[in-house]
């Protein structure tokens, strides 16, 4: 198929990429039943978790291979390696989902309630909850294992791979360590403990979500379609910056959006207690005792009165309109970098068109 770079992330791109998750899962799952029957539980549960999502980090590496090459026509072992951008994430989410303790994602039950409700059903013994959260870390760390072989065995010629390479294991390592510095700061621990709470959020904001959802993919497809070193900057500052406003909009999300447009709980980042910019810009523009008021509710359930209390703390603060200000910033720094760039014409439609989508979203 050739992907109509108007609408990038098309049902049709989106659906190429599932085509290459499901036969790789059904291969592992020959695989492990193999082993023993029990483990078709681990592939059903893993293609499940998948099946959805906007597929926004395979799009930003294909749509990257497209810009740099100068052509439509992509080699088929693009595909599975820009589709293991997809199982990395899913891992990823799933090891999120226990540390948040979390119970639903896109509006369904997140792994590890899912394994619970197994373990229940099944009358198995010791903790479900236990049982559920081990299970989730286990089937996380097989996804994240896959991920590796998936591109490592896409067929990309040698070459290829080790211009873009070097943007896989890059990634792998710096979504691991912002979330790293996402738990000190929720926390209060570690080095940066001292620190300006904004600036740490800002430096939680760049490893774990900026780097990760566009920068590092976007520069892997143009790495592996022979980019020089000079696009690939451009697109390094292109993804760092669009890559924040995405994040910026999803902490806006976390905190206003209602369930049915996220599939998350309602104020789910407040609950969690996450230190995102948001809550530490209204944290600062607070005076002593609102933010008193504020810190006494969030990294806690919370009643939907107080989710309201929260919220009207949040946005009289000015920190939302602070937010909203930032990624229009960012995408505009986004745009410019794109403009700086040599690409061809279908990869920066694509590329222009997934920018607008990551700011404009409502999901």
């Amino acid at each position: 198929m050739r992907p109509d770079p108007a609408n990038p992330a098309s049902q049709d791109f989106r659906d190429q990429v599932a085509e290459q998750l499901d036969a790789f899962l059904e291969a592992k799952r020959t695989q492990l039943v193999g082993v023993s029957p029990a483990l078709a539980e681990l592939t059903r549960v893993a293609a499940d978790f998948v099946s959805g999502g906007k597929r926004l980090r395979p799009a930003f590496a294909y749509w990257g291979y497209v810009a740099a090459c100068g052509s439509e026509e992509v080699p088929q072992e693009i595909w599975p390696a820009v589709s293991a951008f997809e199982l990395l994430h899913a891992g990823i989410l799933m090891h999120d989902d226990v540390l948040d303790e979390a119970d639903t994602r896109r509006g369904n039950p997140t792994v590890h309630r899912q394994f619970e409700a197994w373990h229940r059903a099944s009358q198995g013994a010791g903790d479900p909850a236990q049982f559920g959260r081990a299970m989730a870390v286990v089937l996380g760390d097989e996804l994240i294992v896959w991920s590796d072989e998936l591109v490592s065995d896409s067929g990309l010629e040698t070459a290829a791979w080790h211009r873009a390479g070097r943007y896989w294991h890059l990634v792998r390592t710096e979504v691991n360590t912002g979330q790293v510095l996402d738990l000190w700061a929720q926390y209060r621990v570690g080095s940066d403990a001292g620190n300006d709470p904004e600036r740490v959020a800002a430096k939680v904001l760049e490893e774990k979500t900026s780097r990760y959802t566009v920068q590092r993919p976007v520069q892997f497809g143009a790495a592996a379609a022979g980019a020089c070193e000079a696009t690939l900057e451009a697109l390094g500052h292109f993804g760092l910056a669009l890559g924040r406003a995405f994040q910026l909009r999803d902490d806006l999300l976390g905190v206003f959006a209602a369930t049915d447009q996220t599939g998350k709980p309602e104020a789910g980042d407040l609950v969690e207690g996450k230190r995102t910019m948001l809550l530490a810009k209204a944290l600062e523009l607070l005076d002593a005792p609102r933010r008193a008021q504020l810190e006494g509710l969030v990294g806690k359930p919370m009643t939907t009165d107080q989710i309201m209390t929260a919220r009207d703390l949040v946005t009289s603060s000015g920190a939302a309109g602070f937010i909203e200000q930032l990624i229009g910033d960012d995408y505009a720094s986004a745009l410019h970098a794109l403009s700086q760039a040599e690409l061809s014409d279908p990869g920066r439609i694509a590329l222009t068109e997934l920018a607008r989508q990551c700011v404009e979203r409502q999901f």
